[in-house]
């Protein structure tokens, strides 16, 4: 147990009410080790809302009028692989995807659909917004996965940016280590968006880490001192296996912030202008650029949350495209949205860029790319002309990192709407991540309670490994 001078000589980095960065920073207990593998780190680009498979990855050019896409089918480098006309950059790297279009589960509810995606596990029983808030009782996040299942090392195993998955003040469940323990949670550096009456709450997203305002690096140092003094005091006192982990916990976190390894990662001003134009200026080529420099610096996965911040700081998964986005110009819905700068146009410069810049510097082979959302659209256009939730059938991307590149694997029906070849569930995707990163998905952990689980529920997809 933590004395009161213990909480009060906290660096005080963390944010929204979330973890300090020494308990985000706390590293792997578990003394388990990678496999061998083909992919060393894996970048996840978590397309929060869900993207429509009919306009992107499984175009159905010959479904009735109200059910096709408005997009025409383009080809790709790969012969009779196809993709929808907004992704013309993407296109000319086809040969790096394997496009699942089978993917399926049964809930058409956002949070618990998320908590699916992101642990491998449904939410049972399902919780409805805001009760579904993380807690500690929940199933570990993929980054957590990495974390727990991997080697020690001095840099967190995950980031995640630009910003956890939340809306209205409240992290979404399945985004942290859940029962799996604080130190296995992952960073995350930007607050979460909120509108509040007095105006908008806007931070910063991923930028180098810095200290408060009102700490300064002399400062840090001091308490630094002052804490190992104190700990010293009452350390035959203090030996517990937590006590532990917390001071592990103080001791990565203070070498971070000296570290020139991740705040370097972190600054894109490091970067060539070329670069920087080739992945876009917004926020999402810098969140793909940015995941792309913490691989390469030896994080082992970093997740990129795909949202779009109003204005009025009021926080959208843009891809969720059927309602519309009220407060901004001529309330955009459905494609009018896809085809906004925050969705299609964005995602093919800074995806295409992601895969060309890994293949020039030779990190494709190690790096897994995982592209998916919680969900995929319906089959029928509705009356805001934008599709609506849909989990029966819809397609996830995996590249790099030892996939079979260039491949299509199952197949859905002629309006995409039902599965008809290969299913793949949620833990299946998440099982074939952790097994493409030599991570075993049935190891078995266990819960608050004590009740043996393994890692996440389902089987690799071994026919693209």
């Amino acid at each position: 147990m933590l004395h009161r001078r213990d909480a009060m000589l906290r660096l005080g980095v963390g944010a929204g009410g979330a973890l300090t960065l020494p308990q985000l920073m706390a590293m792997e207990q578990s003394g388990q080790s990678f496999a061998k593998k083909s992919a060393k780190s894996c970048i996840f680009l978590f397309m929060w809302g869900g993207q429509p498979q009919q306009d992107m990855w499984d175009l159905k050019p010959n479904a009735p009028e109200g059910i096709r896409s408005p997009f025409l089918p383009i080809q790709t480098k790969v012969p009779g692989m196809q993709l929808g006309e907004p992704l013309p950059r993407l296109a000319r790297h086809a040969d790096k995807l394997a496009i699942i279009r089978s993917l399926i589960h049964s809930t058409t509810d956002h949070q618990t659909a998320v908590y699916h995606a992101l642990t491998g596990r449904q939410m049972l029983p399902p919780r409805v917004f805001p009760a579904n808030a993380r807690q500690r009782t929940d199933f570990p996040s993929l980054g957590s996965m990495f974390s727990y299942l991997g080697e020690k090392s001095t840099l967190p195993a995950s980031f995640s940016i630009p910003r956890p998955v939340a809306h209205d003040g409240v992290y979404y469940a399945g985004t942290h280590a859940g029962f799996l323990g604080s130190q296995h949670n992952p960073v995350e550096l930007g607050k979460v968006y909120n509108h509040v009456a007095t105006g908008p709450n806007l931070d910063p997203p991923a930028l180098p880490l810095e200290l408060p305002d009102e700490v300064s690096m002399a400062r840090l140092k001091a308490r630094w001192g002052l804490r190992a003094l104190l700990d010293a005091e009452d350390r035959t006192m203090q030996r517990s296996a937590a006590t532990k982990a917390v001071d592990s916990a103080y001791a990565s976190a203070y070498g971070l912030l000296h570290s020139t390894t991740v705040n370097d990662a972190l600054n894109l001003d490091l970067e060539s202008p070329a670069t920087r134009d080739r992945y876009g200026r917004n926020e999402y080529g810098e969140s793909f650029l940015t995941a792309r420099r913490l691989v390469e610096a030896g994080i082992r996965l970093v997740t990129v949350n795909w949202m779009f911040i109003t204005p009025a700081a009021k926080v959208y998964n843009v891809w969720d495209a059927h309602g519309g986005l009220n407060d901004l110009e001529h309330g955009q819905t459905g494609y009018g949205m896809l085809k906004a700068d925050y969705c299609l146009p964005a995602f093919d410069q800074a995806f295409s860029a992601l895969l060309e810049d890994l293949t020039q510097r030779g990190l494709l082979d190690e790096t897994l790319v995982a592209c998916a959302g919680e969900f995929g659209r319906t089959p029928r256009i509705n009356g805001n002309n934008g599709r609506d939730h849909w989990p029966f059938c819809y397609s996830a991307v995996l590249a790099g990192g030892g996939i079979q590149g260039g491949s299509i694997h199952g197949a859905s029906d002629k309006e995409a709407a039902y599965v008809k070849d290969s299913p793949v569930t949620p833990g299946d995707y998440v099982a074939t991540i952790c097994e493409a990163c030599g991570l075993d998905p049935h190891h078995e952990i266990r819960d608050l309670e004590g009740r043996p689980f393994s890692i996440c529920d389902g089987d690799p997809i071994r026919s693209l490994l």
